[in-house]
């Protein structure tokens, strides 16, 4: 079960959701595991770590269905300059945008069926060309960077 917390979220049911991001860097890896209590805590989250990811880096979001993975990368993109509407790759599996500092690619592996997929949409073109954002990472837990 997911541990909630009293608050105000985006499906207005009062409860907010445990969220674990891990940032893969060229510095060090690093893992957080936090609970916001509502989506403006969750935006404002994003804008503080748009101001430190770069290009190569692999940002892993942890989280039951609903848990607000697609709501962070939707507030990160935005805080990083990204205009164009943001849907939920859910069904392509990933979608490409560009901005002044790099390309972003945003994938959503719920419906990977195969390692053999990622080759298909780009895994490793975008690990080594811009900023990726990976929701369900442990559906690909072999083709995460190691450092």
């Amino acid at each position: 079960m997911v541990p909630r917390l009293r608050g105000d979220d985006a499906k207005g049911d009062g409860l907010a959701y445990k969220h674990t991001f891990v940032l893969i860097n060229t510095l060090s890896p690093m893992t957080l595991s936090l609970s916001l209590p509502d989506l403006a805590a969750t935006a404002a989250l994003a804008a503080r770590l748009a101001q430190a990811v770069r290009r190569h880096d692999v940002l892993c979001l942890h989280g039951e269905l609903g848990a607000g993975k697609t709501s962070f990368a939707r507030a990160l993109l935005r805080a990083l300059g990204v205009a164009e509407d943001v849907p939920s790759p859910t069904f392509t599996l990933v979608q490409s945008y560009e901005t002044a500092a790099f390309p972003i690619y945003h994938f959503d592996l719920y419906r990977l069926k195969s390692g053999a997929e990622l080759e298909e949409i780009g895994w490793d073109d975008a690990l080594a060309d811009g900023l990726t954002v990976v929701e369900w990472p442990e559906r690909a837990v072999s083709f995460l960077p190691r450092d």
